[in-house]
């Protein structure tokens, strides 16, 4: 998928059905685990990246990659230990620990968050 996807359900049932149709054998914790990041960072960019402005899913080699654009220019930041009163900050450790790679590019409308997970 290439695109915007209008809410993150949507991005999130296209990776669902992405998954279930790979020619790859996909686990299903890696799929509960793919569909929890991709939550996450479309999320992140409606909410905190000054809107979603391209959403990229696709299986390679073996690894699902996302690549969600936002407006922002600000890396994802984490919430202090047991901030209740913190904004966010509490998904993007969660990304950190299930995806293999993470790369964070600035565009010129933003910022591209392309993660890479095993299947």
């Amino acid at each position: 998928m290439r695109g915007v996807p209008a809410r993150a359900a949507d991005a999130r049932n296209f990776v669902h059905d992405l998954l279930h149709n790979a020619d790859v054998p996909v686990d299903d914790l890696a799929l509960v685990d793919a569909l929890l990041v991709t939550t996450e960072l479309v999320t992140n960019a409606q909410r905190h990246g000054g809107g979603l402005i391209g959403f990229t899913a696709r299986i390679v080699d073996g690894y699902l990659e996302l690549a969600v654009e936002d407006r922002s220019e600000q890396r994802p930041v984490t919430a202090g230990p047991r901030d209740p009163g913190a904004a966010g900050g509490y998904g993007w450790p969660l990304v950190q620990r299930l995806a293999r790679t993470i790369d964070i590019a600035l565009t010129a409308t933003g910022k591209t968050i392309r993660v890479t997970l095993p299947l």
